[in-house]
């Protein structure tokens, strides 16, 4: 396959290594047998179309939420003049640990007595391998709970002396996010018995921790039966998508051509090349002439933001399996109900980010998708957004995503888009109010 127009992928997201892994496994490419089969593209020429965009923007707008305040500037990207910051925080994380029972604070005892803290965080995710923490990486994890570690109770502290452990505190987090994805709003909480702990404290610690990177909205005593992931009610994600028209893609004039390099062939071209059916029914081998001029003339290179969102509207207001658009899960959560989703909103829209680099004064066109779900599946925004970008650039029906999830292989579905664009916005404690979405 040959991408034209395409300057040097970003060496974050290194291709070659990638492909190089792929070689060592045998692939098959998925038999779609609906009427844009010969249109869609495969899984390698999706992910060069995905990488091979302007990330780096995309990661200086975000690094700029996370320095400056965040969330009024994603509202500012489709209504300028309204500014939902204000309100919507207060919606997010006002009192909705006033819903959950508790002992009153004079007749707490024992394991009662212990102070649980509500942390909201905000995190550039390209600075950071991921949230959880992790042997010999720079975790966000990893960097709370270290500075948490002066404020753990005497009890604690002896007991990590004694099995020669690091003293450190322990935090739950709502959800946890892969290497590269920004949170705005990622809620977590850190409980301890001591009693001249302060909130401003655990505040300054934390914000010492990585400035610039990693900075404390707020933080709140809690009730002691608050979990930030199971008492969470509904989690916001939104992925921004650049949008760059000189980008274009085509697949080789042979696919059997050895003449490009090795690195580049992950051999699902071959695959397709071998067993291509006409929309008739008949079958093409790949002796005949006629397979390269089919997929030249019906592999497209752009898609339609407004198709994207036909497409995910769809799925608002069902409960659905996201199974199939789900990745590196356990065989325990691959099927059933731990697969299962409410969407409450799914929209996407065309913006433009403003310019954050003193040097270029052009604003980038993007597009911006907005999931909101009581829970997400590993990977599942990722394989969500790259799929839609998929079906609408092949012009799918509206109902291609539904359609979908009946599939019994993952390969039906489009490979992750790249974590640099995605990003947890907010975790929810109360009902949903569709108001409140940014894009509406």
């Amino acid at each position: 396959m040959v991408v034209r127009g395409i300057g040097k992928i970003p060496a974050t997201r290194t291709i070659v290594g990638i492909t190089a892994a792929m070689e060592r496994k045998n692939h098959a490419h998925y038999n779609h047998n609906d009427s844009c089969r010969l249109s869609r593209w495969t899984a390698r020429e999706s992910f060069q179309y995905m990488y091979a965009r302007p990330w780096h923007k995309v990661s200086d707008f975000y690094l700029d939420l996370v320095c400056g305040g965040g969330y009024s500037s994603l509202c500012s990207l489709f209504n300028p003049e309204k500014n939902k910051s204000k309100v919507a925080l207060e919606y997010c994380h006002g009192d909705e640990e006033s819903n959950l029972v508790d002992v009153p604070s004079e007749k707490r005892k024992g394991r009662l007595e212990r102070i649980t803290f509500k942390i909201v965080l905000s995190y550039h995710g390209t600075s950071f391998d991921g949230w959880q923490k992790q042997p010999g990486l720079n975790t966000v994890q990893g960097l709370v709970e270290k500075s948490l570690g002066m404020f753990v109770d005497e009890k604690k502290f002896q007991q990590l002396k004694e099995r020669s452990l690091p003293v450190e505190g322990c935090t739950v987090v709502a959800g946890r996010t892969d290497k590269g994805v920004t949170a705005l709003q990622q809620v977590c909480s850190f409980y301890t018995w001591r009693k001249d702990v302060k909130s401003s404290d655990l505040k300054d610690a934390i914000n010492a921790a990585a400035p610039g990177k990693l900075r404390v909205l707020f933080i709140s005593e809690v009730s002691r039966v608050f979990h930030p992931n199971f008492s969470a009610k509904w989690r916001r994600y939104f992925y921004i998508f650049p949008l760059a028209d000189s980008l274009q893609i085509q697949v080789n004039v042979n696919p059997m051509d050895n003449s490009s390099s090795k690195d580049e062939d992950d051999g699902l071209l071959q695959q397709q090349a071998e067993h291509i059916e006409d929309r008739d029914g008949s079958t093409f081998n790949k002796g005949d002439n006629c397979i390269d001029n089919v997929d030249m003339r019906m592999k497209p290179s752009r898609f339609s933001v407004d198709k994207v969102n036909q497409l995910l509207c769809q799925l608002e207001g069902r409960s659905l399996s996201y199974r199939i658009f789900a990745r590196d899960t356990k065989t325990s959560r691959s099927s059933g109900p731990p697969t299962e989703c409410f969407m409450f909103h799914a929209r996407a829209a065309e913006a433009k980010l403003p310019c954050i680099s003193k040097d270029s004064t052009e604003e980038v066109k993007v597009m911006c998708v907005e999931l909101v779900a009581n829970r997400f599946l590993r990977k599942m925004v990722r394989v969500l957004v790259a799929t839609a970008i998929r079906e609408a650039a092949a012009g799918a029906d509206a109902d291609a995503l539904l359609n979908l999830m009946n599939a019994t292989c993952r390969r039906a579905t489009a490979p992750p888009a790249p974590p640099d664009g995605l990003c947890l916005v907010d975790v929810g404690y109360g009902d949903f109010n569709c108001q409140n979405s940014l894009i509406l």
